[in-house]
């Protein structure tokens, strides 16, 4: 398990560092299973909604260096949107989760998007669009990813398509997720000390939870 009181004292303090995901959109659009298959390699059709919000941390190994992601799972119900919204601010990434086999959860991501870039600066987070059931791909499901990509464009988001029930693209999209944000901590770290920096693109990047269980 984790605690989210130590796990920022050790990140405030330099000697590990975290970066915050939040994860948003619809009800039901899977955004819960996404994070479970990536933290837990779990699949349940049956996943309660989620109320407010939760969170889970997970471990990575980027160039040798520790880091983490505290990813948060955030309600897609209307009535919580004031209760989720609070946990927006200092996303260092924001991914807005719809359903492929629902246009209308695509329709809705620009303004799930529009509401957690009100407590960040738009500039300084990274923008993901992510399909999920790809698992049900059929001709709707092609013809809404054509639209996805144009939406994406225009998010000037990162795309990708996955599918919480086989596993596919989830591991490689939070990699990606990682590599990012530890890029970005890292060039603010030299930023800071006038150094150069190297870039870290794909990576060498490791998941630590590939040799035990790292979220609650």
């Amino acid at each position: 398990s984790h605690s989210y009181t130590s796990q920022t004292g050790v990140a405030s303090s330099g000697a590990l560092k975290i970066s915050k995901v939040v994860v948003v959109g619809d009800l039901c659009v899977g955004k819960t299973s996404l994070i479970n298959r990536f933290c837990k390699d779990v699949f349940n059709r049956d996943y309660k909604a989620t109320i407010g919000v939760d969170f889970e941390i997970e471990r990575f190994e980027v160039a040798g260096v520790p880091y983490s992601l505290q990813i948060w799972d955030t309600a897609g119900q209307e009535k919580f949107k004031c209760i989720a919204s609070a946990y927006y601010r200092g996303a260092e990434v924001i991914i807005t989760v719809f359903d492929l086999a629902d246009i209308q959860t695509l329709d809705h991501t620009k303004q799930w998007l529009e509401e957690a870039l009100r407590e960040n600066n738009p500039k300084s987070s990274f923008i993901f669009l992510v399909g999920t059931k790809k698992d049900l791909s059929d001709a709707e499901c092609e013809r809404t990813e054509v639209d996805a990509i144009q939406v994406a464009n225009e998010m000037h988001a990162e795309y990708w398509s996955v599918s919480a029930k086989t596993g596919e693209n989830v591991t490689d999209l939070f990699c990606r997720v990682a590599a990012l944000a530890f890029e970005k901590s890292v060039l603010l770290e030299l930023e800071k000390s006038d150094c150069r920096a190297t870039q870290i693109g794909t990576g060498n990047i490791r998941m630590l939870s590939l040799a035990s269980p790292s979220c609650c």
